[in-house]
């Protein structure tokens, strides 16, 4: 009797590690696959805006076209029968529902987005990685067949793997994918899956050429009293600006679906608008992703009107149903506030940008330890301490405001209590 108690016990434990190791192998194969394709599709995506980008600058005629742009876009998601609803949203909520991801919003958002760039809108290209990995992630899920729960795990795979073969941040791409659904709760089921799929697109990106987004930082200051009450201000002022920005975006896209319900007249009004405040402030900053602007401020150099104009141009462009991403401008206005605050406080311009970059991403995504690992991908170790500092304040001050308001707040900032309440 006892002897066959104890063969049940090892079989069981046997059983039980079978189970997990099939398990393991099998998202090692499924993520990998997705991983691969993440990184072959964010590699030509990445190259194409690089490409539409230089075309741009090197011909400012083109940004006349822009209306025209507008209207493109809206013809192709109506000749597909893709509503406004379409975007990052529809991605984060499909994780949350059995709602499918369709794999035609993967060339949609890949041309938009190529069209807004190239005719000089001010967006940035998160947007699109995330939309073009949860396209891919439920493809492949399709292809194999999977299971509900499995396929939310896939399109987080596909999140994970084209936002790493994007920006070249593999770990605040997992941590992000994980993290951005459900704010309070991380899917650490996701944990092998999207590492691995972050991990296989990042080095197809790397294969290709593709260089991953760094910064050095010139100067970082010691860790004391002062310092870590100069961060403490400038994340405030951060978490409150990123209010702002999610409010501005929000609220403009509400205002021109209402007042603009035409999708055609709307997309060339917006283009319009955005021609009319390039040529009156005489200078193209503000259009397109603006990453040179980023390092320009890191570097310790930004216009003090800069973080503001970039709301502006962001919340017209998306509102008017350009495509794009928000993330790439919130490295903008976050860099460029921080370094614009920080000359005004006393702190180093360039480590103030750093700081107001990690903040503000921060407040407007509410993904504090991706945000924290953000910081060690895009600056390196030092100063780890107070990027960890700056994320912690803007994650509590920013409220339950967010750029992507399927985003769920599932526990409070303040107390240990369930919420489960959408993102402002």
């Amino acid at each position: 009797m006892i002897g066959s108690v104890k063969l049940e016990l090892v079989e069981r434990k046997c059983n039980s590690a079978k189970n997990y190791i099939k398990t393991f192998v099998k998202w090692v194969v499924f993520a990998s696959i997705t991983g691969f394709i993440g990184g072959i599709i964010g590699t030509l995506f990445h190259i194409s805006v690089e490409k539409a980008t230089e075309f741009r600058l090197m011909n400012n005629w083109i940004i006349y076209l822009l209306p025209a742009g507008g209207i493109a876009i809206a013809v192709l998601y109506k000749l597909f029968k893709m509503g406004d609803s379409t975007g990052t949203n529809q991605i984060i909520n499909s994780i949350r529902t059995e709602d499918n991801v369709p794999f035609v919003v993967a060339p949609l958002i890949f041309i938009s987005t190529v069209i807004t760039h190239l005719l000089g809108g001010s967006a940035g290209r998160e947007g699109a990685a995330l939309q073009l990995g949860g396209s891919i992630g439920s493809f492949v899920g399709k292809i194999f067949h999977l299971d509900n729960k499995d396929m939310h795990l896939i399109v987080l795979c596909g999140m994970s793997g084209v936002f790493a073969a994007l920006f070249g941040t593999p770990l605040t791409a997992t941590l992000f994918a994980m993290e951005v659904i459900s704010i309070g709760v991380i899917y650490y089921s996701s944990l092998v899956p999207c590492l691995v799929s972050s991990l296989v697109a990042y080095g197809v990106s790397l294969y290709f050429g593709v260089e991953p987004v760094h910064y050095v930082l010139n100067y970082i200051p010691e860790l004391n009293i002062r310092t870590i009450a100069i961060t403490v201000l400038i994340s405030t002022l951060s978490a409150v600006l990123s209010i702002v920005f999610c409010v501005s975006m929000h609220k403009t896209e509400h205002f021109m679906e209402h007042k603009i319900p035409n999708i055609y007249v709307r997309g060339f009004l917006g283009g319009l608008t955005i021609i009319l405040l390039t040529v009156l402030l005489r200078t193209g900053d503000y259009n397109g992703a603006g990453m040179n602007i980023v390092e320009n401020a890191i570097n310790g150099i930004a216009k003090p009107e800069a973080f503001i104009l970039k709301i502006i141009f962001t919340a017209i462009t998306i509102g008017a149903g350009f495509k794009g991403g928000e993330i790439v401008p919130t490295l903008f206005i976050g860099s460029t506030f921080g370094c614009f605050v920080g000359s005004l406080l006393g702190l180093n311009p360039g480590f103030a940008a750093a700081i107001g970059l990690v903040s503000l991403f921060c407040g407007v995504v509410n993904a504090p330890i991706a945000s924290i690992i953000l910081s060690i991908e895009l600056f390196g170790v030092e100063g780890l301490l107070l990027f960890a500092i700056a994320c912690s304040v803007s994650y509590m001050m920013s409220g339950y405001y967010g750029l992507y308001s399927s985003q769920k707040i599932v526990y409070s900032k303040l107390k240990a209590e369930f919420i489960n309440i959408n993102a402002k």
